[in-house]
């Protein structure tokens, strides 16, 4: 399970930078759960030529990962944030708590 969360997460941010048919075989093995038989009879592409374009999609997400570090840098500004919000419950910081607010919801 954590595997497809992981790989949803890297499809979510760097999945754009793939070629079209990546994203569509992609999508459809991680989201839309189809097996790798499935995909070979929908793309017309073997199993084998299925499994090694996934395998090399999920190199080429975490390459961009690792050279970017969106998702990272993602989980620490999230985290700040929660921490901000977290001393801004008084009644006097109330500008700080909607301004945190909205900056967590953009992330």
């Amino acid at each position: 399970m954590e595997k497809i969360v992981k790989q949803g997460i890297l499809y979510d941010y760097y999945g754009s930078l793939l070629t079209e048919r990546q994203q569509q075989i992609y999508e459809d093995a991680v989201s839309n759960d189809l097996s790798l038989s499935e995909l070979a009879s929908e793309y017309g592409i073997s199993r084998q030529g299925i499994h090694d374009l996934l395998k090399r999609c999920d190199r080429i997400l975490a390459g961009y990962e690792e050279k970017l570090g969106c998702i990272e840098r993602d989980k620490k500004l999230r985290k700040a944030a929660e921490q901000i919000l977290e001393k801004c419950s008084t009644q006097d910081s109330e500008d700080k708590k909607a301004l945190t607010e909205q900056m967590l919801d953009l992330l």
